[in-house]
């Protein structure tokens, strides 16, 4: 297989594009043919080094990508209910195998049937698995109720903009989304399902006396710290990431307390081995989301050979939508 190798941690220059075996499913896992990868800002991420102490993820040198759509390639001992030649896409998950690569392998668990569901399969990996994600951190982790408010910040992003698509499946009564300044029109353009698009900067000003149930925050910095004060009480805001890269900023505690207030962390890639048998339920909320328009993400396809262009793009938070690879 040809694949994007990661030779060492650093910018996107440390990128190889290589010939390798193809991997072969061992039991419980599925090969995949890969037809799209999509890129996000975790994948940056832990190229650079960020989490090279974290227990679970991969060392250089590794193949990344979490987030695959493709055909079921071969399957391993006990792996029931899919077939080879199905359409799958894959929920996000760690390891040294990724998607940036023809051929994949990944937990049958998190290989989620896309045949008869009328996704394109470049949508369904830069759509699904974030749509999941939301899925799973608002049920499981914030526990959203039919009726409540939501606030998600970095509007447009990858992850963010798949959480007002599915709190409104979720009964969710209204959903704000916050960008910054040069984003306020594109964002207010989008057929995203939001009641309202803010300036970030001006948050505490823009919102008024509105007040929220949950917040998600992939963004971090001081708009956490902001966040703070529009929240209702016994409010839980939800940390999904670290766009700003700020990681020095931190939140008083007793502003918590005295406001009754939660601060509740989320990543997927820990979540879901924890949590397998809420793989397949997640992917059937996300493919509803889908399905009924509520998940607008303008994506872009590049050639596998551009995977660092890709990360490059990312990484000066420029990208609208989503940016998939295609081997």
């Amino acid at each position: 297989m040809h694949a994007a190798v990661v030779t060492r941690f650093g910018g996107p220059g440390v990128f190889e594009l290589k010939e390798l075996p193809d991997p072969v499913p061992g039991p419980g896992e599925v090969a995949i043919d890969v037809s799209h990868a999509a890129v996000g800002l975790v994948d940056a991420f832990i190229r650079q080094g960020q989490y090279k102490s974290r227990p679970g993820l991969p060392q250089p040198p590794y193949v990344p990508g979490l987030e695959v759509a493709g055909t079921v390639r071969a399957l391993g001992e006990g792996v029931e209910g899919l077939r080879v030649g199905e359409p799958v896409v894959t929920l996000s998950a760690t390891g040294a195998d990724g998607g940036y690569a023809s051929v994949t392998v990944v937990d049958a668990v998190f290989a989620v049937s896309l045949e008869g569901s009328g996704v394109d399969p470049a949508l369904a990996a830069a759509a699904v698995p974030n749509a999941a994600t939301a899925h799973l951190a608002l049920t499981g982790v914030a526990h959203l109720e039919p009726g409540e408010r939501v606030l998600v910040h970095g509007a447009l992003g990858g992850l963010a903009s798949a959480f007002p698509g599915v709190a409104r499946v979720l009964g969710a009564s209204g959903v704000v989304g916050t960008v910054r300044r040069p984003s306020l029109a594109a964002a207010r353009a989008s057929a995203l399902p939001y009641d309202d698009i803010v300036v970030a900067e001006d948050l505490v000003e823009a919102v008024g006396d509105q007040r929220f149930d949950v917040a998600v925050d992939p963004v971090g910095g001081r708009l956490r710290t902001d966040t703070l004060a529009v929240m209702a009480p016994l409010g839980r805001i939800l940390l999904v990431g670290n766009a700003s890269g700020d990681w020095e900023h931190t939140v008083q505690t007793n502003a918590l307390w005295g406001a009754n207030l939660a601060l509740l962390g989320f990543s997927v890639g820990f979540y879901l081995p924890a949590h397998p048998e809420q793989a397949a339920p997640a992917a059937r909320a996300a493919l509803e989301a889908i399905g009924r328009g509520l998940v607008d993400i303008r994506t872009e396809t590049l050639p596998l050979a551009e995977a660092a262009e890709a990360h490059r793009r990312i990484e000066s938070g420029q990208v609208g939508g989503r940016i998939v690879l295609a081997p």
